[in-house]
């Protein structure tokens, strides 16, 4: 189950059930919150329960939203977020917890019934100092459902296990959100706030590194909804490719062929393109030879939409090969243009 230098955290008692304190961080999110927040307070737990939205400065009624759900449940507190970025949120919402295991969710996401209580069963099984499952994406629209595809296959973002709801249990680099132990965040100090993304990874990263144990379930299922348009598609795939620089650049050794296969496609596509306009306009044979680069990759993806497995509309498989272009473009070239404003290395 661990390998020889992974440290188990002590047992978690299950009688009586420890308290949770389920904290979201929370920015425009009016659409999913009531939902999200309703799927968190519907779950079957026995011991004491509450649930903290860390509120960033909105531009839609998210606020008042928190507002009136606190209002309406004692067990719901809002605390404001005026950094407004999501590892400030979890280290404020990890502070004012009352309890000693920390559930992390988000606006964007609703929890499965029975997932809180599994996994605090799993950290007790495990010795884990942070246990998640499998990222169900799901989508509402034609265009939401071939970017949840896209979440959820390896030619797409798939390459993790938390992304595949057939991966085994047991020892992985990281999890979707997750269940923490707090003493274990504290002992590593908490999320990375100069990580405006990838802070999870960063955070499970460094959990391994002090010889914790990060613990895998399909068991936990959260169901995410995702982008529901193709420039917030673009948008948040360009901010993850930079910020995935960003975590190779301070910790070289985590580099893997499945995040450089992004920005090599990138620089394939546009080399390819470039030698092949070239060639057309020049009549040369050896430079028109460069269109198999972008024509190659085109026959890629529309394959890979015919062949995949997953249940989907026909409208949705129709936008599948842009879904899947404009993820791997997008997370390539941020990956290849990084931070501007690059943060200290750790």
């Amino acid at each position: 189950m661990t390998s020889a230098d992974t440290v188990l955290m002590s047992p978690v008692t299950l009688d009586p059930w420890p308290g949770v304190s389920v904290v979201m961080p929370v920015l425009n999110e009016e659409r999913h919150l009531a939902a999200a927040v309703r799927e968190v307070l519907d779950q079957a737990y026995d011991g004491p329960f509450e649930v903290l939205l860390c509120v960033g400065p909105s531009r839609d009624a998210t606020h008042e939203i928190a507002a009136g759900l606190a209002r309406a449940d004692a067990r719901i507190r809002v605390v404001d977020n005026p950094a407004a970025r999501t590892p400030s949120a979890l280290n404020l919402g990890v502070a004012a917890a009352r309890y000693d295991i920390i559930v992390r969710v988000d606006g964007h996401g609703e929890l499965t019934e029975g997932y809180v209580r599994r996994a605090v069963e799993l950290l007790a099984e495990t010795g884990a100092a942070n246990v998640g499952g499998v990222m169900d994406a799901r989508g509402q629209t034609a265009f939401e459902e071939a970017v949840a595809t896209a979440y959820t296959t390896k030619l797409g973002l798939g390459g993790s296990a938390f992304h595949l709801a057939e991966s085994p249990a047991g020892p992985a680099e990281t999890v979707f959100l997750g269940v923490f132990r707090k003493e274990a965040l504290a002992e590593i100090g908490g999320f990375d706030e100069t990580m405006h993304r990838a802070q999870d990874w960063e955070l499970n990263y460094r959990l391994r590194q002090g010889g914790r144990l990060i613990w895998f379930s399909p068991d936990l299922r959260v169901t995410y909804r995702p982008r529901s348009s193709l420039s917030a598609l673009l948008r948040q795939m360009y901010e993850t490719g930079k910020w995935r620089r960003e975590v190779v650049r301070r910790y070289p050794e985590t580099a893997s062929v499945r995040y450089l296969a992004p920005p090599v496609a990138v620089s394939g596509v546009a080399l390819g393109s470039l030698l092949g306009l070239v060639g057309l306009l020049t009549g040369s044979r050896l430079l028109r030879a460069g269109l198999v680069g972008p024509l190659g990759y085109l026959a890629l993806v529309v394959a890979g939409s015919t062949v995949t497995s997953r249940t989907m509309s026909d409208a949705a498989r129709l936008r599948l090969p842009l879904v899947l272009a404009a993820t791997h473009m997008a997370w390539g070239a941020g990956f290849l243009v990084g931070l501007r404003d690059r943060r200290p290395a750790a």
